[in-house]
């Protein structure tokens, strides 16, 4: 054998034995259901996503559906599960269930489930215990749509010291219904409250609290008809104030070419931040495609413009680092 083709002998074997060494792909991950949690007050179920082989200590993050949503359908459709695998984080998806409400809608207006200890917010908590139990998990951050937008106000409220963020999307302030009057005319009018009354409503939430309190990400199609632009506004007003910062822009910006707001503490940390969808309308911002922004599948009530909201959310939070 020539010393040339004894080189290339070797040159090929190499490879194929790197070949044969190199560890096969995980096989990909899949939502789990999960019992027993809980005394489970607000009767709703609980589904997971973990990556394979998810290290200790990795973040997690509790997303809630929308109204005639489901746990699978938002987790895919958002990206949050893609997000998941591709920067190491677990995802908690509640889901609600008919006998609580027929549109599948978190209860984020009913004082029985928005209270500490109560009601379906007490089963959201007893998720989120479980899984940083089961995977060890570090930093907890939750977010939702619509109804589920409400319901982390909820959470972010009720129990501020388990979150250290929340995203809200096409959602609504904490305690809304109870200073309009009525769910209904929060959604479509909102309520008139100061900032000082929106943080009062955080501050009794969880009595004698006096922080950390969760930073708030938040979304808002301008042309929703279904939960009116003003309760972004309104949400801003609660969250300055239970920061102890102003309603007054640090930075106003354009992400994705849509108008981008940061509202700094008086430390000048950045503590919310809100992405106005210049002619969206309700629903979940996505961008469908493979590219490092993108995420999300379009569907109803996930709507592609080019812009994907847990994307924005995941490196707010520094889930990509």
């Amino acid at each position: 054998m020539t010393q040339t083709r004894a080189a290339t002998l070797i040159t090929v074997l190499t490879a194929l034995l790197a070949v044969l060494l190199t560890p096969a792909p995980a096989s990909a991950a899949s939502l789990q259901e999960v019992t027993g949690f809980g005394s489970n007050p607000g009767a709703l179920r609980m589904f997971r996503y973990v990556p394979d082989g998810l290290p200790a200590g990795r973040p997690v993050v509790v997303a809630l559906h929308g109204c005639t949503q489901n746990a699978a359908g938002y987790g895919t459709g958002s990206g949050w599960t893609r997000l998941a695998d591709r920067w190491g984080f677990s995802v908690v998806l509640p889901q609600q269930q008919p006998a609580n409400n027929a549109s599948l809608c978190f209860n984020w207006f009913a004082a029985g489930d928005t209270g500490r200890g109560q009601g379906e917010a007490a089963s959201v908590a007893q998720m989120m215990e479980r899984q940083v139990g089961d995977v060890s998990g570090g930093p907890v951050y939750v977010t939702g749509l619509s109804a589920g937008g409400g319901f982390t106000a909820v959470m972010m409220a009720a129990y501020p010291e388990k979150f250290a963020a929340g995203g809200v999307v096409a959602g609504l302030p904490y305690g809304c219904a109870q200073a309009a009057g009525s769910p209904y005319v929060c959604m479509y009018v909102g309520a008139t409250q100061t900032p000082d009354q929106w943080g009062d409503r955080v501050r009794a939430a969880r009595p004698g609290y006096a922080g950390p309190w969760p930073t708030l990400v938040a979304f808002q199609g301008t042309a929703d008809y279904t939960v009116k632009p003003v309760n972004m506004s309104d949400l801003v007003e609660q969250w300055t104030d239970v920061h102890g910062g102003d309603q007054t822009a640090d930075v106003s910006d354009t992400v994705a070419g849509y108008p981008h707001r940061t509202y700094r503490d008086g430390a000048g940390h950045p503590v919310v931040e809100t992405y106005s969808l210049t002619g969206m309308g309700h629903g979940q911002p996505v961008d469908p495609g493979s590219g490092a922004e993108q995420c999300g599948t379009a569907g109803a009530y996930l709507l592609d413009v080019d812009l994907c909201a847990a994307y924005r959310m995941g490196t707010a939070w520094g889930l990509n680092g």
